[in-house]
């Protein structure tokens, strides 16, 4: 139970299939009942789109179980020559004893009715649309809001002694002896379209009118100025203003579309409670005694009478007998507790293991031609033809599921034709949990890159050891050869689409593969293919022991570069986003100032403001191409970074024999985002990730693990925490330092480190001259090889779920 939910005291449905709106709901003793208000010979009045009824309703005690019976005789009516709005009541031109009854039509026309008489009707002058209608008795003037959204006021008086709507089609009762122009009393601009007016009287003195509006609560004095208005953070669906408890200020009831009633006290919001529905109408009125019974209706016919607050609790908990707590026994029985929860955390992770077959197995099979018209959106890449593959994804359910989505991710710049699917008629889950199910696959290495001149030369080297005889790299990659097979033995050319090259090749002697490429971020791809071809190669020939591992010098120099360009654009768009937001603040301020001017009766010199707009547009402009310039080439940044960043994962792996589960544990924390915004980005992101580690599995004593990281991620002013961050951490591995996702096991552990690194020989001269040297270098450590885990992800690798 809620307190700030409205409690419901009596509801009913309304009709079949009817529509309701403001002016279908009135809160009355229509009856003449002694309990009611104790108004004498109340009437209710009925408007119809082409009728005006008015009714008297009289009430006869029940002696059935079906209760009170309620009996309507029509008193008189009125046939309408023009469609109907609303309608207002009140005692016009100060008559007392009986009420005038005042319609206003779809036309903008105003009827004034005397019980049976019709009096007169006045058409509204620069009428477009009607609007919401109220008569204020103290003034003696009606009050509407009009098209040009303008809260206008109309004595009385001014309309009874205008000129006649129907003065062409005069019939007996409908005569006026003199015209005059209808005149408006006040207005006041609100710039909003009003919903309702409603109009409270503090005492015989004062009265307020109220006005609700699309987005504004307003509340105006007699004669037109703004007493008060509320700026509303919502979309009202009605309204009801009556006199406080407090003296001097007004009680309002406003409902939005939000299904929520609030309480205002003049601005001051007093209570919140959500309604089942979105009312359209709503009042307040005492029934059966009950005061303050708050009775909303829907447009769809909902009438429900409620009260805010809860219900009493008659419920009392009995009284537990005391006893003695034996905290030795509390002590073991927690560490049992825990026990058996870090035992079932460790056996099955987050969530439970079923040993029952899924329920939905997905299956990829990437087709082993290319497309024969490629679909890809950009068919040319500088002279490159641009191809595409067809994947086929299979979805098998053993039982009815419940609105399956699929989702298909590849890395930039891979890109897809379709990756959402959503399967709409497999219904039910029986456990009601949303359930993932991920499959992962290999596309063509073809798709990006083509065979290519092999470069002698390169800026960027890594070598691989391996602890087997190195394989013919015809045989790795049997669909590159573009030369002889003599000359593709031992080394192979790449070409990505795009321009970049890299160059592999094979030692004839030492078991030893070298990746070299211009571009650093351009290794990755064929490393991660070399690594996974050779696995796979062996497997076939049936060898278990092979390994592959790293022994050079982490390049963390060229992987700093590619950081710090990546924060540099970051910097620039930011620094070029703020100027835009100058430069868009100063553009709308000059054509404010030429507005004003433009609306002056008097004409007055620009004073070369319209220079001044022409010049700020262009910049504006230029910025903004700038920006748009700026997020490509941070686009294109982040993508290399990401490369890079998967290169620099797999040398550590390779480097510290480390296990499938720590490698998964380096990818979430460098590479935690799919996109990077302004709003967070991966310095800081990666920062805190490698920050949280280095203070829990990675630490060196407990007094690191008690440090609390920051919880606020921000842009950093610079990239050297993250840059020191990052050499801490090769630094505790190289060291002995393992990574899980428990602290338990933050102990450093020993481990004997490789001798040292070899260069790959560049000439087979030079490659005789370090044969010996380098076989008795890789002999010491043979104790140390361990397989390789095979890598989750593959550069050309797609995720559905």
């Amino acid at each position: 139970m809620s307190l700030f939910k409205a409690r419901d005291w009596w509801s009913t449905i309304l009709g079949d299939k009817e529509e309701f709106d403001q002016g279908c709901l009135c809160l009355a003793n229509v009856d003449n009942s002694g309990n009611g208000q104790g108004t004498e010979m109340l009437h209710l009045a009925v408007l119809h789109s082409r009728k005006l009824c008015v009714y008297s309703v009289s009430g006869t005690l029940g002696n059935v179980e079906h209760g009170n019976q309620y009996q309507m005789k029509l008193m008189y009516e009125h046939n309408l020559q023009r469609t109907a709005c609303n309608m207002t009541y009140g005692s016009f031109g100060g008559i007392k004893g009986r009420d005038l009854i005042c319609i206003q039509s779809m036309d903008g026309m105003l009827m004034v009715f005397e019980q049976e008489s019709y009096a007169f009707g006045r058409f509204l002058p620069g009428f477009l649309l009607p609007g919401p209608l109220a008569y204020s008795s103290r003034t003696d003037s009606f009050i509407t809001v009009s098209s040009c959204r303008q809260v206008e006021s109309y004595k009385y008086q001014v309309l009874a002694f205008a000129t006649d709507a129907d003065k062409r089609q005069e019939t007996e009762q409908q005569k006026l002896g003199s015209g005059k122009r209808l005149v408006v009393d006040w207005t006041l601009n609100i710039g909003e379209q009003a919903f309702d007016i409603c109009i409270v009287s503090f005492n015989q003195s004062a009265s307020s009118v109220f006005v609700l509006g699309e987005r504004n609560f307003f509340c105006l004095k007699d004669n037109g100025q703004i007493r008060f208005m509320k700026k509303l953070d919502w979309s009202p669906s009605c309204f009801l203003p009556y006199c406080s408890v407090s003296e001097g200020t007004i009680n309002t009831l406003i409902a939005n579309h939000n299904n929520m009633l609030h309480i205002y006290q003049d601005v001051t919001l007093k209570w919140a409670t959500q309604l089942p529905h979105i009312p359209v109408a709503v009042r307040v009125g005492c029934l059966h005694d009950l005061k303050g019974v708050i009775v909303t209706l829907s447009d769809d016919g909902h009438l429900q009478c409620s009260y805010l607050g809860t219900d009493p609790s008659l419920f009392q908990a009995p009284n537990v007998e005391s006893r003695e707590l034996n905290y030795d026994e509390l002590d073991v029985e927690m560490k049992e507790l825990q026990k058996i929860i870090k035992d079932v955390n460790k056996s099955q992770g987050v969530w439970p293991m079923t040993e029952r077959e899924d329920d939905l197995n997905v299956s990829v099979v990437v087709s082993p031609n290319f497309d024969s018209v490629s679909q890809a959106t950009d068919v040319e890449v500088g002279n490159d033809l641009v191809p595409s593959v067809t994947v086929k994804v299979t979805l098998q359910n053993r039982v009815i599921l419940q609105k399956a989505k699929l989702s298909v991710y590849v890395q930039p710049p891979l890109e897809l034709t379709c990756d959402q699917f959503t399967f709409e008629f497999m219904n039910r889950n029986p456990d009601g949990i949303p359930r993932v199910i991920q499959c992962k696959f290999r596309l063509p290495l073809k798709l990006i890159c083509l065979p290519g001149q092999p470069s002698k030369t390169a800026s960027h080297k890594i070598t691989i050891d391996t602890n087997k005889s190195p394989v013919s790299l015809l045989s790795l990659f049997p669909g590159f050869a573009s030369q002889s097979d003599d000359d593709q033995v031992n080394v192979m050319g790449f070409h990505f689409l795009g321009g970049a090259r890299v160059t592999l090749l094979a030692s004839k002697t030492s078991q030893r593969y070298r990746i070299q490429s211009e571009q650093f971020e351009d290794l990755w791809l064929i490393t991660n293919e070399l690594i996974l071809r050779l696995q796979e190669y062996f497997e076939k020939q049936g060898v278990k022991d092979f390994a592959c591992s790293f022994s050079g010098s982490m390049p963390l120099q060229e992987y700093f570069e590619l950081i710090d360009h990546h924060f540099e654009l970051r910097i620039n768009g930011e620094k070029l986003e703020e100027l835009l937001s100058e430069r868009a603040v100063q553009f709308r301020a000059i054509q404010r100032r030429l507005l004003a001017r433009f609306k002056d009766k008097t004409p007055a010199p620009l004073q070369h403001l319209d220079t001044l707009l022409d010049g700020t547009y262009k910049q504006v402009i230029a910025l903004a191409d700038a920006v748009e310039e700026n997020q490509g080439n941070l686009f294109q940044s982040f993508t290399r970074l990401k490369s890079a960043t998967h290169l620099v994962i797999l040398l550590i792996g390779l480097w510290q024999k480390l296990s499938a589960d720590q490698v998964a544990i380096l990818e979430a924390a460098f590479l935690p985002l799919q996109e990077d915004t302004q709003e967070l980005g991966w310095e800081e992101t990666v920062d805190a990730a490698i920050s949280h580690l280095l203070k829990t599995c990675l630490s060196k004593s407990s007094k690191e693990q008690a440090l609390n990281l920051n919880s606020q991620l921000n842009i950093p002013k610079d990239t050297s925490q993250l840059k020191k961050h990052i050499t801490l951490l090769c630094d505790r591995l190289a060291k002995g330092g393992r990574l899980c996702l428990s602290t338990d096991a933050a102990a450093p552990q020993t481990m004997v480190m490789p001798g040292g690194c070899t260069t790959i020989p560049e000439s087979d001269l030079e490659e005789r001259s370090v044969e010996q040297d380098s076989t008795e270098l890789f002999t010491n450590h043979r104790h140390l090889t361990a397989e390789t885990p095979r890598p989750e992800v593959s550069p050309l690798q797609g995720v559905s779920e």
